[in-house]
């Protein structure tokens, strides 16, 4: 792609300065386009070919000094996109999100109808945090405004359709939307098309 048809000459200049930086925060970083927000950069591993649109928020906080916020080869966020990670979250390769995406493995508070709830008369940054990790396959691709909450896996190939909210796991090779998201359509290897479910 020419990128003199993409971008004017200063936007071009822009996308420039930003690759330059991009290097100085990930190595293997494609093109972090700034301002980006990143909180517990040591706790984050990131593999080749790493975009993201302005605005971004990336933060790991793990409980035990390791890495929890892992990202896969060409993975691609766009703008506003916020993802946090305490115990794990997995993001496999060539996965694409849109923009103003939240991803995240914890919570203040556990509301599971056990003996772990958090009491709704308690202050809420101050309840204890809860954490499930988060699994995203490779190929998978979010629409604009979906949110992934603690526990989630979403399968290879996986297609997860605007303003959905993911609070289960979803299967590989479909087409999910909802509140919260289900499955609608899977596609068939045979005939090479996506099925109504």
């Amino acid at each position: 792609m020419n990128l003199f048809k993409r971008y004017s000459i200063i936007g071009l200049l822009q996308v420039i300065i930003f690759k330059i930086r991009s290097f100085f925060v990930f190595k293997n970083a494609r093109l972090i386009r700034f301002p980006i927000d990143i909180r517990g950069r040591k706790y984050i591993s990131v593999s080749k070919g790493f975009t993201t649109g302005v605005g971004c928020r990336i933060e790991a906080y793990p409980e035990d000094n390791k890495t929890t916020l892992f990202f896969g080869e060409n993975f691609q966020m766009n703008d506003y996109v916020h993802i946090t990670a305490m115990e794990k979250v997995q993001i496999g390769n060539n996965v694409l999100f849109a923009s103003k995406i939240y991803v995240s493995d914890c919570s203040h508070g556990s509301y599971a109808g056990d003996n772990n709830d958090s009491s709704p008369d308690s202050i809420p940054h101050e309840r204890k945090l809860f954490s499930k990790p988060v699994i995203i396959e490779d190929n998978v691709w979010l629409g604009e405004f979906v949110s992934v909450l603690p526990g989630v896996t979403i399968g290879k190939g996986t297609i997860v359709g605007a303003n959905s909210l993911v609070s289960k796991s979803l299967p590989p090779y479909v087409i999910a939307v909802g509140i919260p998201a289900k499955p609608i359509k899977k596609f068939n290897f045979i005939t090479n098309n996506w099925e109504k479910i």
